[in-house]
C-alpha cells in the first residue's frame, strides 16, 4: 500500500475503535434475530404478505425463502430516475426466478439540483438527504426482509439510501444504477452560451435550447458532478456489480445487469453459506477506497459532507484532514467535465471503472483485502460486464487507456495530486477543488465583496462593481441558517470576470461543489455565519488570501479591530417559510457543521467520538 494511504487508513481505525464496535454489535444482535419476519406475530405476518399472491404467501410463510426489500427513489420528471418505473417488476421477476420473493419496501423522495438551483426549492436540498435515510429505514422498518436493493442515483439520494441501508447494516443491500443519457451538447459549449447568457450576449431561447441539447433524455447527467461521482464511489466500495455504472438506460447490458444484481442479492442473505451485510462492507478501507477513487478522478467535493456522514452511520470517524492526506498521495487521472471537455461516457469508452480499479489497485492506493458483494477483493471489479449471446460474462477489462486525454497513464497523471486542499486559517477551515483550475495551484490576495445572499451578485455584476480583483464573500448559506444550498448561478457571471483578465475567487459558508470549475471556490465554510463563524464580520474592502500551497485562507484584519467589530446579523424569515421550508425548521437547527457531515441524524448519538 502507499505509505500516506496507509498511515490514513491506520489513524481512522485507530479513532474508529469504540464507535466502529458499537456498530458491529448492534448490527450482529439484529442477525442473531434470525430472518426477521419469523420474530413477528400472525397478524404482523399476515399484514405483511396479505397483498402477495399465493404462491409468495407460502414462500414467505415457509421462512426458508429470502424476501428482498426494494426502495426506490423513482419519479417521472428527473431524468436519472425516470427508468426506475419499470425496476420493481423486472427486480421481483428476477428474483422470482430464482425461488425468492421481492416486495416494494417504499419510495424515498429524490429532488434535482438542477432543477432547483437559484431558487427557493434548493434549500431543501441537503436535508433531503436525511430525510431520505429515514424514509429507507421506515421502509425496512417491517422486518420482513432478508435483503435489500437499492435505487438511486444523484445528488443526496445515493448517500441518503446509504445512511439508511446501514441502519439496518445486517441486510445484504445491493445498489442498483440506471446509467447515465448518452451524450448530448458538449459541455464546453454548454458552458460558453451560460457565460453569454450572463453576458447579454445571449437570449432565453438560446440558453434554453443548449441546456436542452445537453439534458436531452433519461439517464443520469453525463458532467461529472454529484449524481456520476456517487455512483463511482458505491462502485469501488463495492455494492454494485463490476462495471454496472456508467451503462446506458435502455440497453440489453443495462437490463442484464439489473437482473444480475437481483439474483446476487439472494445469495447473500443469512439464509445461506455466503452471509454479506451491508455493515460488514463498508468499513474503513471501503471507505478510503472511496475517497481515492473520488479525489483520482476529481469527483464532487459534496462528498466531503456525504461521505463523513455515511463513514458515521457505519461506526467510522473521518474528517476532512483525512481527504486532504490521500489527496496528496493520490494522482488525478482523468479529464471529466467539469476538470476536462469529456463526458462520463467518454470515460467509459476510454477505460472506464475496469481500468479505474486496475490502476489504482496496481500502484496500492486502494486496499484489496476488503469485501464487497462480489466476495473477497476487487479482481473482479478490474473486468468489465459483456454479452455474448446473450448471456451476461465478465471480462478482463482494457489494459491501458483508450484515450490518453481523457483517462491518463497513472505513471504520467494530469496531476500528482487528487486537486483537493482542505484550508485553514483565522477565517475557519474550508475546502477548495483546484483539479479544475486554470493553473494547478492558487494563491490570491485581494480585497473582499461581502453579499448576504447569493441573488444580490446579480446586480453587483450587472452594474459593473466586480469588474476588478475581488475575492466574493457570499455569507448565511451555511446549514443551521438555510440548509446549505448550492450556488451554482455564481459561476457564470464570475467565469465571465475572469475570462476579461480579472482575479476572482469564491470564498462561502455554502456549497458549490458538484460541478464546480475554473473559477477558484473556497467552499463549505465552517463555522458557518449563522454560528458566529468569522466570516460573519468581514466587511467589504478586507484583504483576504487564499493560498492552496500553504493550505491557508486567512483575513487579513488585525484581532483588535476584529475584537470590535459586531457579527453581522441577517432576517432568514423569507428562507424559512414558503415551498415546504418551514417544515424543515427542526431539521435545519439539529444539522452539524460541514466537516460533521451537515448531518442531523446523530444529534444525540456518542458526541464525543465526533471529537
Amino acid at each position: 500500500m502507499n505509505p500516506i494511504i496507509q498511515d490514513v487508513t491506520d489513524r481512522i481505525i485507530e479513532r474508529s475503535q469504540k464507535a466502529r464496535a458499537q456498530y458491529l454489535s448492534k448490527i450482529d444482535k439484529a442477525r442473531r434475530q434470525g430472518p426477521h419476519r419469523g420474530a413477528l406475530s400472525c397478524g404482523n405476518l399476515a399484514h405483511g404478505f396479505a397483498a402477495c399472491g399465493k404462491e409468495d404467501k407460502s414462500d414467505l410463510r415457509s421462512m426458508v425463502k429470502a424476501n428482498i426489500a426494494i426502495v426506490s427513489s423513482y419519479n417521472d420528471m428527473l431524468s436519472a430516475h425516470q427508468p426506475y418505473e419499470s425496476y420493481p417488476q423486472k427486480l421481483k421477476d428476477a428474483i422470482t426466478a430464482v425461488g425468492s420473493v421481492a416486495q416494494f419496501a417504499g419510495g424515498v423522495p429524490a429532488m434535482c439540483d438542477g432543477v432547483t438551483q437559484g431558487n427557493p426549492g434548493m434549500e431543501l436540498s441537503l436535508m433531503s438527504r436525511d430525510n431520505i435515510a429515514m424514509g429507507a429505514a421506515i421502509g425496512l422498518s417491517h422486518n420482513m426482509f432478508d435483503g435489500a436493493l437499492m435505487l438511486g442515483i444523484c445528488d443526496k439520494i445515493v448517500p441518503g439510501l446509504l445512511l439508511g441501508g446501514l441502519s439496518f447494516g445486517h441486510l445484504p443491500t445491493i445498489f442498483v444504477p440506471a446509467g447515465p443519457m448518452p451524450s448530448g451538447l458538449p459541455n464546453k459549449e454548454k458552458a460558453r452560451v451560460r457565460q453569454a447568457f450572463a453576458e447579454g450576449k445571449a437570449d432565453r431561447e438560446a440558453l434554453l435550447e443548449a441546456e436542452s441539447q445537453s439534458y436531452h433524455s433519461a439517464g443520469t447527467c453525463t458532467f461529472y458532478g454529484t449524481a456520476n461521482s456517487n455512483q463511482l464511489v458505491v462502485e469501488i466500495m463495492g455494492l454494485h456489480l463490476p462495471g454496472s455504472s456508467f451503462v446506458n438506460p435502455g440497453t440489453a447490458l443495462r437490463d442484464a445487469l439489473t437482473d444480475a444484481a437481483a439474483r446476487q442479492v439472494t445469495r447473500l442473505t443469512d439464509l445461506g453459506d455466503n452471509y454479506t451485510p451491508i455493515g460488514h462492507v463498508v468499513d474503513a478501507k471501503a471507505m478510503i477506497n472511496g475517497i481515492v477513487g473520488l479525489l483520482a478522478t476529481g469527483g464532487s467535493t459534496n462528498h466531503t459532507m456525504h461521505l463523513v456522514a455515511v463513514a458515521r452511520a457505519a461506526g467510522v470517524i473521518i474528517n476532512w484532514d483525512d481527504f486532504s492526506d490521500i489527496s496528496r498521495a493520490t494522482p488525478l487521472i482523468t479529464r471529466i467535465y467539469p476538470n476536462g471537455s469529456a463526458d462520463i461516457n467518454h470515460f467509459t469508452a476510454a477505460g472506464g471503472m475496469s481500468l479505474l480499479f486496475k490502476q489504482l489497485r496496481d500502484s496500492g492506493l486502494i486496499h484489496n483485502d476488503v469485501t464487497t458483494i462480489c466476495g473477497k477483493g476487487l479482481d473482479q471489479y478490474t473486468k468489465e460486464p459483456k454479452l455474448k449471446d446473450g448471456e451476461l460474462v465478465w471480462e478482463d477489462g482494457p489494459g491501458e487507456s483508450f484515450d490518453t486525454t481523457v483517462f491518463a497513464d497513472i505513471k504520467t497523471p494530469f496531476k500528482p495530486d487528487g486537486g483537493l486542499s482542505v484550508l485553514h486559517g483565522n477565517l475557519g477551515r474550508a475546502v477548495i477543488k483546484t483539479s479544475a483550475l486554470r493553473e494547478p495551484n492558487c494563491h490570491m490576495k485581494a480585497p473582499a465583496v461581502v453579499f448576504e445572499d447569493q441573488y444580490a451578485l446579480d446586480a453587483a455584476f450587472q452594474s459593473g462593481e466586480l469588474d476588478r480583483d475581488c475575492i466574493v464573500v457570499v455569507r448565511f448559506q451555511g446549514p443551521s441558517a438555510i440548509g446549505m444550498p448550492e450556488l451554482h448561478r455564481l459561476t457564470p457571471p464570475l467565469g465571465v470576470l475572469q475570462d476579461r483578465g480579472f482575479k476572482v475567487a469564491l470564498v462561502t459558508d455554502g456549497r458549490m461543489s458538484g460541478a464546480s470549475g475554473k473559477v477558484p471556490a473556497a467552499i463549505h465554510l465552517t463555522p458557518e455565519a449563522y454560528k458566529g463563524g468569522l466570516i460573519g464580520k468581514v466587511k467589504t474592502g478586507d484583504i483576504i488570501e487564499i493560498d492552496t500551497t500553504t493550505n491557508a485562507i486567512t483575513l487579513h484584519v488585525s484581532e483588535q479591530e476584529l475584537a470590535s467589530r459586531e457579527q453581522a446579523s441577517i432576517d432568514l424569515t423569507e428562507s424559512h417559510h414558503g415551498m415546504g421550508r418551514e417544515l424543515f425548521a427542526g431539521m435545519r437547527s439539529t444539522l452539524s457543521g460541514a466537516e460533521q457531515g451537515a448531518c442531523s441524524l446523530f444529534f444525540e448519538q456518542n458526541p464525543e467520538l465526533d471529537a
